[in-house]
């Protein structure tokens, strides 16, 4: 059996049932401590070593490696994140272990420690104070839970430090949220069950809810959401945000809107390409072509209601694409664009429940503005 077989685990959901689940980070964080704890208790490491994940699944990891050196240990897991097209595939995640004896503090006391390729939090906001290492609670009790099963007990003497690092993973941090969220120095410890599910994007739905905690701890009250580079930079141009109040929301509508209705932003400015937010304006919280569509009856009646003749739209009605139609009205100089933004906002509102105000931006592939929906007020 491969490692990559003995770290990886099949999927029971349905709708995946044809691609195979992974494990998080901090899972490969637990299985790498658990196993440095082993060699410090015995002198050899378990390989493969199991570990007990928060829903009971035992799995088991082979080690990629490992090295001892009296009261160090150090233990490494090439993470797998399965079918998931997770960024820190592969990735090499090392803990290094060491025994507190004699120093001051609880008996028992497990302390975290940031090394190479893990990030450090710099701003307020997330479920880890300022100064902490990256490491996230869930993985922290993960960690802690296998270690103690393991035998380290919470009132034997001395304590235990456990340094968590990446391979790399500065450099792969560059192509995550963290330095937006003010994480840095590398990657974060992720992770609440220790299994990823191909595609279930489950870590950018969490991305958006720490991005939105991030701006409220930090006291911004406006900040723009946005389905892509594109119109995420023609907002920022237009409102004069800075990049703490931007936030890359995707397809995902909905997890952002239901987010901010429990924690409300005062002012929400939500942007994108004229076919995303026609789907919003059709009522569609997943923006994605996978689960919504762009709807060209729906745009044509828009466009009745709004006085436009027959031949206009019989035209919107037929066009083969949401750009064919953007040209036609932009050609037409009908305010399509508009009154798609308009009905977007009236979507928009409904899910935020009164938490905040919601404006909704239009913008064409170039980054110009074609459509705007503002706020109800200054």
């Amino acid at each position: 059996m491969s490692r990559d077989e003995k770290n990886s685990v099949s999927d029971t959901g349905e709708a995946q049932a044809n691609l195979r689940s992974g494990w998080t980070t901090g899972a490969c964080a637990a299985a790498a401590a658990t196993a440095a704890y082993g060699a410090l208790l015995s002198g050899r490491f378990p390989d493969p070593v199991s570990i007990e994940l928060p829903r009971g699944q035992t799995p088991s990891f082979a080690l990629y490696d490992s090295a001892l050196d009296g009261d160090l240990a150090m233990a490494a897991i090439e993470k797998d994140a399965g079918d998931d097209p997770d960024v820190t595939h592969g990735a090499i995640i090392r803990v290094h272990l060491r025994l507190l004896t004699g120093v001051a503090g609880p008996p028992g006391e497990i302390v975290f420690k940031a090394g190479p390729g893990v990030g450090t939090v710099t701003r307020p906001g997330l479920p880890l104070a300022v100064g902490e290492p990256a490491i996230n609670p869930g993985p922290r009790r993960m960690i802690e839970d296998n270690i103690r099963a393991a035998g380290f007990a919470s009132d034997g003497p001395g304590g235990l430090e456990i340094t968590i690092s990446i391979d790399d993973g500065e450099a792969l941090a560059a192509r995550t949220w963290n330095p937006r969220l003010g994480i840095l120095g590398g990657l974060s410890v992720l992770g609440t069950t220790g299994i990823v599910h191909p595609y279930s994007c489950s870590a950018w739905i969490a991305s958006i809810r720490q991005a939105v905690d991030v701006a409220r701890a930090g006291g911004i009250t406006h900040v723009a959401a946005a389905t892509g580079s594109t119109s995420e930079q023609a907002a920022a141009r237009l409102l004069g945000l800075p990049e703490t109040a931007l936030i890359d929301m995707g397809d995902f509508a909905g997890g952002l809107l239901k987010y901010v209705r429990h924690h409300p932003i005062s002012k929400l400015s939500i942007a994108g390409g004229f076919g995303k937010l026609s789907k919003l304006a059709d009522g569609h919280l997943d923006l994605h072509s996978k689960r919504s569509q762009v709807n060209p009856g729906f745009l044509a009646g828009l466009a009745k209601e709004a006085g436009a003749d027959d031949g206009l739209q019989r035209a919107i009605a037929t066009a083969d694409s949401a750009g064919h139609i953007l040209e036609i009205v932009l050609g037409a100089e009908f305010p399509l664009a508009d009154l798609v933004a308009a009905k977007a906002r009236q979507v928009a509102l409904e899910q935020l429940h009164g938490a905040g105000d919601a404006e909704i931006l239009i913008f064409d592939r170039s980054g110009a503005l074609q459509g705007r929906a503002p706020v109800s007020g200054p």
